[in-house]
């Protein structure tokens, strides 16, 4: 049957069905360049070009010297959210109770708004906030990277101070009523994947969270999580 699609791709359906069907399991080799053309009778340009979009999937991983094979599939963690929230770090304690130990660390600084978050702190994108990121890492191994933005005059000063948020706005007199959760999994940045180390193809879930009082939105966050690692669970009142 005639068909317009490359010739590498005929290659990548075929491993990839394996990969998934289990034929090839985790850790399995994958033929070299040699071997794909005479399997495939294809050139050796469309052999280097399927096994690049495989690891560009996140299907296989090259190692020096040795070739390529399948990529092991981390066992998911799941993340409870909104289970921890008198905590000053609820992604740490939900770990910590799932007996793994956490570290986590983290840098203020003023910022402006901008014009995306000025949108969704309803504020004008010339607004004085203050915005920390986080990194926290487990056994070393970075797990999750956070940013989150809030006018300054919610902002601790001390370590002291550092409470959980709906603690720390409800000593301002705030609170909190809501908190909205938006996920999507995307792409990651390339900033992101050096920062939590990931293997190429993995996508990332992008967590927008933001807490209101009222009609008031005062933190909103971005919280970005190894799409390879974990699974995210939500409960909802009855």
């Amino acid at each position: 049957m005639a068909t317009s699609d490359p010739v590498y791709l005929r290659v990548v359906e075929d491993i990839r069905r394996q990969i998934t069907d289990g034929t090839l399991p985790p850790g399995a080799p994958i033929p070299s360049r040699a071997q794909l053309t005479r399997k495939y009778q294809v050139g050796e340009t469309a052999a280097r070009h399927a096994l690049r979009v495989l690891a560009g999937e996140g299907l296989i991983i090259g190692r020096v010297g040795s070739g390529h094979y399948v990529r092991e599939r981390p066992d998911l963690t799941t993340l409870y959210r909104w289970r921890f929230l008198d905590h000053p770090a609820p992604f740490a304690a939900d770990l910590q109770s799932q007996g793994r130990r956490v570290t986590w660390d983290w840098h203020s600084e003023p910022a402006e708004a901008g014009p995306e978050i000025a949108r969704r702190l309803r504020l004008k994108e010339s607004a004085a906030l203050t915005r920390t990121r986080y990194v926290f890492r487990g056994d070393g191994r970075p797990l999750q990277i956070a940013t989150s933005y809030e006018p300054m005059e919610f902002t601790p000063h001390t370590e002291e101070e550092r409470r959980s948020l709906v603690a720390r706005m409800y000593a301002h007199g705030i609170k909190i009523t809501e908190i909205v959760e938006s996920v999507h999994t995307r792409v990651p940045k390339p900033g992101e994947s050096d920062a939590l180390d990931l293997a190429a193809g993995v996508h990332v879930l992008h967590v927008e969270r933001t807490h209101w009082a009222g009609d008031r939105p005062v933190e909103t966050s971005d919280i970005v999580i190894p799409g390879d690692r974990f699974r995210i669970t939500y409960s909802m009142p009855v």
